[in-house]
């Protein structure tokens, strides 16, 4: 248990007939956007077989008594201690695993709830992730205009804004990654996309580019083999 202002909080499974909120995603962009940061991880082997990566998905906790339940856009969960059967329709971090590490919002605009820091019940998603569930890296991400802030609980145990490195990239440690806004097009979409890079700086690849990158490598030894007057076996 552990005591935040007002508030006592307790991590407690979500009762069998909790109906989850079923509010709609704020554009059609979002769940595109979720799965590349997932599908880049996991063939890049960097995501662990008991980690939890929920999209638009509900992470709870009881808030004297009253529970709530906020679904981030992304999130990122090291390690869950339970089966993932238990965690099929949501998580309550503590009980069922870790704290999530980062968690993401892609907006539409910048006067939705994903900045509110009401404290009343229920509680905003800001206050929330900050002071509730003290998720150390909150990323909030407009895709139209590609603009991306990134704030870190410090010290002060409150959310400050952090500024990009050199190369317009977020350093996340407990990831052992970068993030940062790429422009390209995937799923007939031509736009603002959240991409990872691994510490020596290689961009972490989609699936089809893997492919493409494969394509090209088999190209390359064909023509080395005909250079050589070896004319390579289909």
């Amino acid at each position: 248990m552990t005591v935040t202002q007002d508030y006592q909080i307790t991590w407690e499974k979500l009762p069998d007939d909790y109906k989850l909120p079923d509010d709609p995603v704020d554009n059609i962009n979002q769940p595109a956007l979720a799965a590349v940061l997932t599908e880049s991880l996991e063939l890049a082997g960097k995501l662990p077989p008991n980690a939890l990566t929920p999209t638009n998905y509900g992470i709870c906790a009881t808030l004297n008594g009253k529970i709530v339940v906020k679904a981030p856009d992304w999130a990122y969960i090291p390690k869950i201690s339970v089966n993932r059967e238990e965690v099929t329709r949501s998580y309550t971090p503590q009980l069922q695993g870790d704290i999530p590490v980062i968690v993401m919002e892609f907006i539409s605009d910048t006067e939705g709830t994903e900045y509110s820091i009401k404290p009343t019940y229920p509680p905003g998603k800001w206050f929330f992730y900050e002071r509730i569930l003290k998720v150390p890296n909150y990323i909030i991400f407009e895709p139209d205009s590609g603009s991306i802030e990134m704030y870190c609980l410090y010290k002060t145990e409150q959310y400050i804004l952090r500024e990009p490195d050199e190369n317009q990239r977020y350093w996340i440690s407990e990831m052992n990654l970068y993030l940062r806004v790429w422009q390209g097009t995937r799923d007939n979409r031509t736009g603002n996309w959240l991409r990872w890079w691994d510490e020596q700086g290689n961009l972490l690849l989609w699936g089809r580019e893997l492919v493409e990158q494969e394509r090209q490598r088999v190209e390359r030894l064909a023509a080395q083999l005909r250079a050589a007057g070896i004319e390579p076996e289909d």
